[in-house]
């Protein structure tokens, strides 16, 4: 006969105690719990408490293996009644991989584009009218701030020939190189970091230092697979780090995104305006909407309350004003962003300054940024519903 349940002795646990609480283990790279991925196997909790879960990972060295296992092991044990914990890791198989990314792609058809006209995801293509600006730098920040904010976002890098967002974000190896992502048959699922999902050419070359020399319709056909074959999964927020200037990248941008909201970075420089409105410019010719302008290097603050202005004053709110002429609805300068050394620091190390240093003037300015974006609804204006009246 059973033994009576008592406050002092609670009920044995069982296989199904054990699952429930495996449904807060969530898979790094797609970021949904690991029992709706079929990712758990036989479930096993013996007469003492001892419980042994299986786990199959996607594929052979997937890179999230020990944080997978980790996790398991502490949900399980913190099961009531749970003494022991085993974890029998293997792997998919081949129909079980090919169910998991028809499962994930939810119906839509292989190398489809993900954020077309009818999602719900905000897309963000950040550009600027020549290098140096800290175009990079604030696409990576605003992001993780956006983030923190308890968005789901992504990063898509498509500045091909000067990639700098895995670096920006810390996904690099000891060796330098970026983080790869891991594929699962034709699906790429991005690598994670600071909550961001983060896709790059960087992590497809051999290390950092190699050069990318692409002519356009290559760059295109990059654009267009990180845009289908990348798994993102449901985001709030999408940013699209541009190359500076006009070139190729930006036009295929236009036509793949064209509801795509674009934000310019320049600097204080009035001259900069000139270069600043002419990626604002071909924006607007591919049919895409204005968001703002953000301008960066704005001042170097100074212990005594004054502000150092190294890089001019005036080029964020000129560049708005002449994106704004003759038009019906006007762009903003929606930050201006204080020169600051954490800024820089973080860049170097792959801590955001956001994270590193939330404190700092430029950290505040930022996330001042990202708390005007993330309140910007998802619309459905326009959207077809997929809804039917009978």
């Amino acid at each position: 006969m059973a033994e009576p349940v008592t406050p002092d002795r609670p009920s044995a646990p069982t296989p199904d105690d054990v699952r429930r609480a495996l449904g807060r283990v969530l898979d790094p790279e797609i970021r949904k719990p690991v029992t709706e991925l079929d990712m758990i196997g036989d479930v096993v909790v013996g007469p003492g408490g001892a419980a042994t879960v299986g786990v199959k990972l996607t594929i052979v060295g997937c890179p999230a293996a020990d944080t997978i296992e980790r996790d398991v092991r502490e949900a399980t044990a913190s099961v009531p009644g749970v003494t022991d914990v085993t974890v029998d890791v293997t792997v998919m198989t081949k129909d079980e991989r090919h169910a998991l990314t028809e499962k994930l792609r939810a119906g839509r058809a292989a190398r489809g584009m993900q954020f077309g006209p009818e999602t719900l995801t905000r897309v963000y293509a950040v550009t600027s009218g020549k290098g140096g600006v800290g175009k990079s730098t604030v696409t990576a920040n605003l992001a993780v701030a956006l983030a923190a904010r308890g968005l789901a976002v992504g990063i898509v890098d498509a500045d091909v020939y000067g990639f700098s967002i895995p670096g920006l974000l810390g996904l690099v190896g000891p060796d330098g190189a970026s983080v790869k992502p891991t594929r699962v048959d034709d699906m790429i699922l991005p690598p994670v970091a600071h909550g961001v999902k983060v896709i790059s050419i960087g992590m497809f070359v051999e290390d950092a230092s190699t050069a990318v020399a692409w002519r356009g319709p290559m760059l295109h056909r990059t654009i267009q697979q990180f845009l289908t074959d990348v798994y993102f999964g449901d985001l709030d927020v999408l940013l699209l780090d541009l190359p500076p200037g006009t070139g190729d990248v930006a036009i295929s941008v236009g036509q793949l995104l064209p509801h795509a909201e674009v934000l310019v970075v320049t600097t204080p420089q009035p001259a900069a305006a000139d270069v600043a409105e002419r990626s604002g410019l071909v924006a607007r010719q591919t049919g895409q909407r204005l968001l703002g302008v953000v301008e960066n290097m704005a001042g170097l603050p100074q212990a005594d309350g004054s502000v150092l202005e190294l890089f001019g004053s005036g080029g964020g709110a000129e560049t708005a004003r002449r994106l704004s002429a003759g038009q019906e609805a006007e762009v903003p300068l929606l930050a201006s962003l204080p020169l600051s050394l954490g800024l820089r620091q973080g860049g170097d190390d792959g801590v955001p300054v956001v994270v590193a240093s939330p404190g700092d003037p430029a950290a505040a300015a930022i996330d001042a940024l990202a708390g005007s974006l993330a309140v910007r609804a998802r619309g459905l204006a326009g959207r077809k519903l997929g809804l039917s009246v009978s």
